[in-house]
């Protein structure tokens, strides 16, 4: 990394599905006037990818090469989250679906995937500062980072969250089925051999069972 680039300032916000790091970040982000990233949202898209381009899940050299390649656009609109263009079609709504979640978590645990999207990942620190959301962002993606964060959450929470979210949308799920599913994505996550999900040494942990949203921002915003 040049000496101007590491001179860009990152706060991280890592956690597991459902901490709500991702809302937590673009607000950050949006009271800073700093650039934003959601990490998650390109393995995602690649998962939508594969999808589109009949590669199997299973096949990492593949999905490498995928990755390597992938045309996707992130184009920011005020007061609400990025705008993500997947080979010139939007595709916001569609990689967060809990099916398209589920899967990339199985991508990301490729280690030719993880690689080959470092330096995507890497180019969003631009000026004047970046706030970027993920798993690994404060361990392998910005080690550097001048504060890292790492939010906590029950299953059953983020549960009842991710419920609260998609009967919105007028999506029917089952309570139970949602805990176990992020149970096994949790177990996936923590358990993959390249950048597992784990706080930093350095990261402050938040738990957020009993905090609002914008509790949780403010709580950042003052160890700044």
């Amino acid at each position: 990394m040049s000496q101007q680039m590491s001179a860009i300032p990152v706060i991280t916000i890592d956690g597991a599905s459902g901490t709500g790091k991702g809302t937590v970040g673009q607000l950050v982000a949006s009271h800073l006037g700093w650039h934003f990233l959601d990490s998650g949202a390109l393995y995602r898209v690649l998962a939508l990818s594969a999808e589109k381009h009949c590669v199997a899940l299973s096949n990492e050299k593949a999905l490498e090469a995928l990755a390597e390649y992938l045309d996707v656009q992130f184009i920011a609109q005020p007061g609400h989250v990025p705008k993500v263009i997947l080979e010139g079609q939007e595709v916001t709504d569609t990689i967060r679906t809990e099916r398209i979640g589920n899967e990339a978590s199985i991508v990301a645990a490729y280690p030719g995937v993880r690689t080959a999207l470092l330096s995507r990942q890497r180019a969003f620190r631009k000026l004047p500062g970046l706030v970027s959301d993920g798993r690994d962002m404060g361990t392998v993606v910005f080690p550097d980072a001048d504060y890292k964060f790492f939010l906590l959450a029950s299953p059953e929470e983020r549960a009842e969250r991710r419920l609260k979210q998609l009967k919105e949308k007028g999506i029917s799920v089952n309570l139970a089925d949602l805990i176990e599913e992020l149970r096994k994505r949790d177990k996936r996550d923590e358990e993959r051999v390249i950048a597992p999900l784990k706080p930093a040494d350095d990261a402050l942990c938040i738990h957020t069972d009993h905090l609002t949203v914008m509790q949780v921002v403010d709580l950042i915003l003052s160890k700044l």
